[in-house]
């Protein structure tokens, strides 16, 4: 049989079926083959709130897209080009997501009358069969039938055999885009070497969807993508909570600080939680509270007592951390707070993006409760970010919040990973009883003595001669004692908050990431909104148009030049994924007419609408 080759620069594909059918491992294998041939890739998976999501309808439908290319990816892609619909649910969620003329690859077990009664498809209408698809390239496979055959030699129940599923359109995946399988077996021989039943299975239906492409009629293109032309070194596929916690680590092993983690579980932030609990070699502490309070209450403990302090959350998370935050800035202790933004409010949308959380990282404490913010633009970037929030929190005495969000969380990148000896120096002193600096004339200790920076010293409990009061109880400036002065109070919220704000002075002043340093519009972002703002620009200046684009990894305080950047062009845009945070702040720092754009559907913003908004402008 013939078989049609085409070399392609971008794809973009979208696995979606129930919450049960696999489809995050999936694209995560497929992810894995993509990056271990040098090509570049961006992903999003998308999942359910429920655990166990009602099989076979719309809110259960679990998705992963993944974009791979021979340039460089900043996004995990505004359309498909192809749709894998493992049931009638998933393909009614996803289709419009499609470009016209792309490829579905639909399971018709998956739409049967009652699949199709549960996607709240009319009676009698099945949209395989109604030609209601024509404009797509439609691949009929009877997926669940298919892997049953190819297993039929082995002795597991019906249900236990269906799992491998998924196994069968990766097979099919990979012989499409003329991939080897050898790291998915590998992945199944590590994963269930132990089951030797479970491991063929999955291997049998991974092969039989491979051999399935090479004799099927129905389907003969084959598609090639090119390696991608990426600046030489070492890189490895990661997720953002994973380079977060390998941010915190390579800090904790550089600062020479013990990491401690007192975390409350609490969705997308859970996964820091576990993959810092794999690395006890490297003396790292977790502890899971029995609430969020707790969570906080052990971290500061922690950092009074001399270790790397770090608690993870979610928004609804921070809000119960609110008071124990104020108590950190009171004792102005280093802590690190980590909040994966999700939508809200209270519970909200669990699973899905937002930038819901701006706000209330800068206000959201009772009382003047002056706090760094430092802000994770892409899932490699959340190594660097969690970095510099180290490196801030210990050499300025203070706790930071560390902002990421979900799109962040559960994306995927390659990384070109640093070696220990590039990165920046932390550093670390604590206070003793032998430094005339932290004492008074009479050799007594003096906790809130204050240096260049206005930062008080590290005074370790226990230490002979640095006894000195906690508590939340406002201080008395150098001693520490309880104060109720007024003039006192005064003084020492002028001061916490003057030791913020001179932070600016040990942070690198704002670039832009792209365009002219003067022109007609420049679009200022933070956060996930990275690579649809960079996508859009670039394509902008591609076509002549004075845009420029500048991100924010420092929230509070901003850079020192950021205001005199800002008067540099005619008009100002501010995409954001909620209704409108930092424009509130620009708006109210720089006196500047700042235009947002919001978008708060629980999704990113795509490089397209983007490109209409920034159109508008021009």
């Amino acid at each position: 049989m013939n078989t049609t080759d085409q070399v392609l620069q971008d794809v973009v594909i979208k696995f979606a079926g129930d919450s049960g059918d696999g489809m995050q491992l999936t694209g995560s294998q497929f992810t894995n083959n993509t990056a271990l041939m040098g090509i570049d890739l961006a992903t999003f998976p998308d999942f359910p709130a429920e655990i166990r999501a009602p099989q076979g309808t719309l809110p259960g439908v679990s998705g992963y897209q993944l974009r791979f290319s021979s340039d460089q990816v900043y996004t995990p892609g505004d359309a498909c080009d192809v749709l894998v619909a493992m049931n009638a649910a998933a393909l009614k969620v996803n289709l419009k997501a499609l470009k016209a003329g792309g490829i579905i690859i639909a399971n018709t077990d998956g739409f049967d009358s009652k699949n199709l009664r549960l996607a709240n498809y009319p009676e009698g209408v099945n949209p395989l069969e109604d030609n209601s698809l024509e404009g797509y390239q439609l691949i009929k496979m009877d997926v669940t039938k298919m892997t049953r055959e190819a297993l039929k030699d082995i002795t597991m129940g019906m249900k236990e055999k269906d799992r491998a599923k998924n196994m069968f359109v990766l097979g099919f995946l990979y012989w499409m885009y003329n991939r080897e399988m050898e790291n998915t077996i590998e992945f199944l021989n590590d994963k269930f070497g132990k089951k030797p039943e479970i491991f063929e299975s999955n291997v049998k239906a991974l092969q039989a969807g491979y051999n399935f492409g090479d004799t099927t009629e129905t389907f003969r293109s084959r598609y090639t993508v090119a390696k991608a032309k990426m600046i030489p070194g070492n890189y490895r596929s990661v997720m953002g909570n994973q380079a977060l916690s390998y941010g915190l680590i390579a800090a904790s092993q550089k600062s020479g600080l013990p990491l401690f983690l007192g975390s409350y579980p609490i969705t997308p932030a859970s996964d820091i939680l576990h993959d810092l609990s794999k690395y006890k070699n490297f003396g790292i502490k977790t502890f899971q509270a029995e609430d969020e309070i707790a969570a906080i209450a052990s971290s500061i403990g922690a950092s009074y007592g001399g270790s790397l302090a770090v608690t993870t959350t979610s928004g609804p998370g921070m809000a119960l951390k609110a008071e124990a935050m104020g108590l950190a800035v009171m004792l102005e202790i280093p802590l690190v707070i980590v909040d994966i933004q999700r939508g809200g409010p209270s519970t909200g949308l669990p699973t899905k993006t937002e930038q819901s959380d701006l706000l209330q990282a800068y206000y959201g404490r009772n009382g003047e409760c002056p706090m760094p913010v430092i802000s994770a633009s892409t899932p490699s970037d959340c190594f660097s970010a969690a970095y510099e929030a180290v490196r801030i929190s210990v050499e300025h005495m203070t706790p930071v919040i560390l902002l990421s969000d979900g799109y962040i969380a559960n994306g995927a990148e390659p990384w070109k990973y640093p070696v220990s000896a590039d990165l920046p120096e932390i550093k670390t002193s604590f206070a003793s009883a032998n430094h005339a600096a932290d004492l008074d004339t009479n050799g007594k200790f003096q906790p809130y003595k204050r240096d260049d920076k206005l930062v008080r010293p590290w005074a370790i409990p226990g230490t002979k001669g640095l006894e000195h009061r906690v508590g939340g109880l406002e201080k008395q400036d150098v001693t520490g004692n309880i104060s109720y002065d007024s003039e006192n109070h005064q003084h020492m919220v002028k001061t916490r908050q003057a030791k913020v704000d001179k932070i600016a002075d040990y942070i690198p002043e704002q670039k832009l990431d792209s365009g002219p340093e003067k022109g007609k519009v420049l679009v200022i972002g933070w956060g996930s909104t990275y690579g649809a703002i960079k996508s859009a620009v670039k394509d902008l200046q591609a076509e002549g148009h004075e845009v420029s684009h500048a991100h924010l990894r420092y929230v509070r305080p901003f850079p020192k030049n950021l205001g005199d950047m800002l008067k540099n062009f005619d008009h100002v845009l501010i995409p954001e994924i909620n209704n409108g945070q930092l424009i509130k702040i620009i708006r109210d720092v720089y006196f500047v007419d700042a235009k947002p754009y919001n978008k708060i559907m629980g999704v990113a913003i795509t490089k397209g609408e983007l490109i209409d908004e920034i159109k508008k402008m021009l």
